[in-house]
Formats: structure tokens, sequence, C-alpha cells
């Protein structure tokens, strides 16, 4: 009991820095939280190096404080959990592990790149700079402590042929209107002159074609001939009825392990320790049922996670009944 509230406050903490840190990467892009800094540059004239002073917009060194705690404890997580880890190598190939330590990374970087006067350590910085955004990978550490998040992650694993026929769909109709609206509008223009033709060739009409085929719309660039109207009334049909066709495979596939995960969280906690019963068959063919039923279990395992996990509730479920049912065998 002791060890499940010392993880639920440790996963508390981790959740609370989590967003400590997502918000402070929001608030540094805010024009109230900058300050001006006096910075001096020593430049050479010839034989002769001069200090030149001018003034940088630079984040409030409060933002920095508060990013660096974070970070302090994000390191002391990954350290402990990569400490305590028994297989090495499968914890450096789990993604959320990698986003950990890119997150992480660019801040000690940053740190020991700042005493630095020199012109590259001046790029480096600039670019770590730039890279900044990688901490919002961070928002996917969620997804240690949500069980929503993770059926959504199996559901978009289990649903990637599903999406890649979505992908070439929309490339073949992106394609073929594109090239429609570039023609039909080149044809209006030349009985009216006076209309200014927005799409002046075909790779400019891929994006007009993928905003209008997502229903989107940001009227940028839009027909204005008769013909060019009726290829784009096409084009908003076609990518409805286009999009439309893998989304009950890809809700069926997330109501299946939302479905799991509920019933996951209504099973009995597991007992850690479990004794044999001295009167269970031991002779053969038990011994190859189990093994068989083991190495099915171990082959939805792979496939599907949440379904090795139902499985074992469907075992611990026999198991319940055998020990109330008297002469279960």
């Amino acid at each position: 009991m002791l060890i499940i509230c010392f993880k639920q406050g440790v996963a508390i903490i981790s959740l609370f820095f989590i967003l400590v840190s997502i918000t402070t990467f929001c608030l540094e892009t805010h024009q109230a939280f900058d300050v001006e800094e006096n910075i001096t540059e020593q430049v050479p004239f010839g034989n002769i190096t001069k200090n030149e002073f001018r003034t940088e917009i630079v984040t409030n060194p409060k933002l920095i404080m508060v990013e660096g705690i974070c970070v302090v404890w994000f390191t002391f997580e990954f350290l402990v959990r990569i400490i305590c880890c028994p297989n090495k190598l499968a914890f450096i190939k789990n993604t959320l592990n990698i986003i950990d330590f890119v997150a992480i990374l660019p801040f000690y970087l940053e740190m020991s790149l700042r005493g630095l006067s020199s012109k590259a350590a001046s790029n480096v910085l600039g670019f770590l700079r730039v890279v900044r955004f990688v901490r919002i990978l961070r928002i996917f550490k969620l997804t240690r402590h949500f069980v929503g998040l993770r059926v959504l992650g199996h559901t978009l694993r289990a649903s990637v042929n599903e999406f890649l026929l979505l992908v070439i769909f929309l490339a073949l109709g992106v394609l073929i209107f594109a090239t429609m609206i570039y023609y039909a509008e080149r044809i209006g223009v030349t009985y009216n002159p006076e209309i200014k033709n927005h799409f002046r060739n075909i790779p400019i009409s891929f994006w007009w074609a993928v905003v209008t085929m997502t229903t989107l719309g940001y009227g940028d660039m839009y027909p204005q001939t008769w013909l060019g109207m009726m290829v784009g009334a096409l084009c908003a049909l076609a990518g409805v009825l286009t999009i439309a066709m893998p989304v009950p495979v890809i809700v069926n596939n997330f109501g299946m392990y939302y479905s799991l995960a509920m019933a996951k969280q209504k099973l009995p906690k597991k007992k850690k320790r479990h004794t044999q019963n001295p009167d269970a068959p031991t002779d053969s063919a038990s011994f190859v049922k189990s093994e068989t039923n083991s190495h099915i279990d171990s082959t939805q395992s792979d496939t599907c996670p949440l379904a090795a996990e139902e499985s074992s509730s469907r075992n611990r479920s026999a198991g319940t009944r055998a020990a109330l049912i008297p002469g279960w065998c």
C-alpha cells in the first residue's frame, strides 16, 4: 500500500512539472515577459578590437529559472528510471524516453554555451534557441498518467493502414483537382482578361486543392469563373467523401481499445503471490494445453497490448470460478 501511494505521489509531482513546463514555454513567447539586456560585443577593426554595446530582447530570467527547476526534476526522473530499469536497451528504444532526452538536452547545451563569447558559440546558441520547440514534446509524457491518451496511441498504431489509404486518396484528389482548376481558370481568363487568375501553375494549385478537400477554405485562392466554380464544388464534395470513408474503421478501433481499457480498470487487482493447487492435474495433455494458451496470449500481446490484458483477466476469472465451484477441473 505504501509503494502504491509513493507511485501516485511521484506521478502527481511529474504531472505538475509537465504542466508548469508547458505553461512556461507558452508564456516565454508573450511580449509581457520580455526584458531588454545590454550586450557587449568585441568587434575587430583592423588590428584594433573595439567594444560595441547593443540591447537585445531576451526572456525574463524568472521564467528561465522555473524552466531550470523543471528540467532538474525531469533529469532526476529520467536518471532514476534508467538506473532502475532492468532492460536498458528496451528503455533506450522506447519512444517516450527518447522524447524525454531530446527535451532535456537543449537546456543544458544552452546553459553551457551562454557564457562563451566566440562567434561559433553564438551561432550554436542561436540555433538552440530556435529548437526550443522540442520542449512541447513533453506533452506526450502525459500518456503515462492518462488511460485515454494511451488508448488514442493504440488506436493510431492500429489504424496505420487506414491513414495511409486516406493519404493516397487525398493525394490522388489533389493532383486531379489541382490540374482541373488550373486549366478551368486559364480557359476562363482567356475569355475575360479582366479577371485576376490566382492559379498561375499546377504546384500552387495543390495548396488550394488540399484546403478545399479538407473543407477548410482559407480564401486566399478561389476560382472566379463559372467553370472554375464547378470544379471547386466537385473538389469539396470529393473531399468530404474521401475523408469519410476510412473514418468508421478508425472509430471502431478506438471503441475496441477503449472498451478493453475500461474493462481492465474494473478488474480486481492482480495478486503478486500465487499458490499452486496440489490437486491440479499435471499430465502431459494439460501441460500442452497451457503451453498453447500461453502462446496465443503472447501472440495477442505483440499485436494488441490491451488484448493481452483482456486474456490475462479471463485467466484470472477462470481461476476464481475454479476456487468457488467444488469439483472444478
